[in-house]
């Protein structure tokens, strides 16, 4: 497999765990390049592997290590996920503040990297690919993405078919939607299909919303060739994995009440509780990624007093309009000094950023993980309202699940950053294993028509 935009490499920690192996992934950033090779390409070539490249100038004989008649066969599985920013409604918004310019999403060439993974389709000709994306990306202001993509490859002969997974549906504690394209070389007389949900979660208010959104260009043209709908989770298939699950056997801190640098390097015993998830056993023993007693990066933010204060005493599920109003009343019983109005009020209007800040809920998978953890975690506030703090780098990652013997490069504001990028491993696994069996069945049943 080569996986292209792989940040991390989200989706090459579930596809390896499947059984396939990686050949590289083509990663910009040099921090999540960094941890791409450490993970899995440790030893003297992780230099090599580890080198931040841009797939628009991307040599593929050099990355590969083959002459040019070497590429087609040195990659079965493309995998990737073009980034995302002008797709997202929030991106779009921010793009269309920079740029002065009410439709500025569509002039970021961003949105057009996804081509050039197609040109690394037609370079290496794989029997299978899989791309990841946001819901938006089939309905970028009238414009679907996911369908160009699709189209695309069903020209280069490749059979498409497209859904919206939410992460949730198959044990991440996190209700993280986003769209997923499968597509088989035609070849393999086979139409991809995706892995049935193994957990049920009401998902909060919204989400039916934004999915809506996504689909309204569906019975477009061609739109129908390629979408399909995932089988529905049910209640029986037994309650979403939650942030308490995720998170609660890693051992408590205190360090966000000091300021200085945090270390990386130093390990925390992950002593074994006497009750401990199905969840958390499985990120503590994931093959190859396995902790060994101890984790590297379970280290967070300071926080000043005005926060401590106001994490301690927020609900389950308050969001910023809730701190802010907690805040205020703070500040109104301790006199009203308007002096001391910044002591204890943030400055944020609650109407124009309601997100901002949200209390994790103990017993409820958390809200999406986003590449803004790498700026502030105030959208993750931990449930544990004795600790008073944001989540941690290694509690994120759990939350993405991450296993606990995945290393990340950087400071920690780049490793938050490589977290909310990521694809989440759980659902790559699942969708590994879906494409494997796929792709097995199909060579079968070639091979049965061969011999008669």
């Amino acid at each position: 497999m080569l996986d292209l935009f792989s940040g991390c490499g989200g989706l090459t920690a579930g596809f390896t765990r499947a059984g396939f192996v990686s050949v590289g992934g083509v990663e910009n950033d040099p921090f999540a390049a960094a941890s791409y090779a450490k993970n899995f390409h440790a030893g003297e070539n992780e230099g090599h592997f580890g080198k931040a490249r841009d797939i628009r100038t991307l040599d593929l004989q050099e990355l590969l290590g083959v002459d040019e008649a070497g590429i087609q066969s040195s990659v079965d599985v493309v995998v990737g996920g073009p980034p995302c920013p002008s797709f997202t409604r929030v991106g779009r918004a921010k793009l269309r503040e920079v740029m002065d310019h009410p439709e500025a999403f569509k002039l970021d060439d961003r949105t057009t990297l996804y081509l050039h993974a197609m040109r690394v389709i037609e370079q290496t000709k794989p029997v299978a690919v899989l791309l990841e994306n946001v819901p938006d990306v089939l309905n970028q202001g009238g414009r679907s993405v996911g369908d160009e993509m699709a189209e695309y490859l069903q020209g280069l002969g490749y059979n498409v078919s497209y859904t919206l997974i939410n992460a949730a549906n198959y044990g991440v504690p996190q209700t993280r939607d986003r769209f997923f394209l499968m597509a088989y070389a035609e070849e393999l007389d086979a139409r991809p299909c995706f892995p049935d949900p193994t957990h049920w979660v009401d998902l909060p208010r919204g989400y039916k919303s934004s999915r809506d959104v996504a689909l309204r260009l569906l019975g477009d043209v061609n739109s129908h060739t390629y979408y399909r709908p995932q089988a529905e989770a049910t209640p029986e298939q037994g309650p979403a994995v939650t942030a308490k699950d995720a998170i609660q056997d890693l051992p408590r801190i205190r360090e966000h009440l000091r300021r200085g640098a945090r270390r990386f390097d130093i390990p925390v015993e992950t002593p074994v509780p006497a009750v401990m998830s199905d969840f958390a056993t499985a990120m503590r023993t994931w093959p190859k990624f396995d902790n060994k007693g101890v984790v590297f990066d379970h280290v967070t933010r300071s926080l000043g007093e005005r926060d401590l204060r106001l994490f301690a005493q927020m609900k389950p599920g308050d969001q910023y309009p809730e701190a802010h109003a907690l805040a205020t009343s703070l500040w109104e019983a301790g006199g009203a000094d308007p002096a001391r109005l910044r002591e204890f009020v943030p400055p944020y209007d609650p109407s124009k950023f309601p997100n901002k800040w949200r209390k994790m809920e103990p017993n409820a998978p958390a809200r999406t993980l986003m590449a803004h953890l790498g700026k502030d975690t105030y959208s993750h506030i931990h449930y544990d309202s004795s600790q008073a703090r944001t989540i941690t780098v290694r509690e994120a990652a759990r939350l993405q699940s991450f296993p606990d013997g995945f290393q990340f490069c950087g400071t920690m504001n780049p490793a938050f950053r490589q977290i909310g990028n990521a694809v989440a491993p759980l659902v790559a696994f699942a969708l590994a294993k879906s494409m494997s069996r796929g792709i097995g069945e199909a060579l079968s049943s070639l091979e049965a028509v061969r011999a008669s």
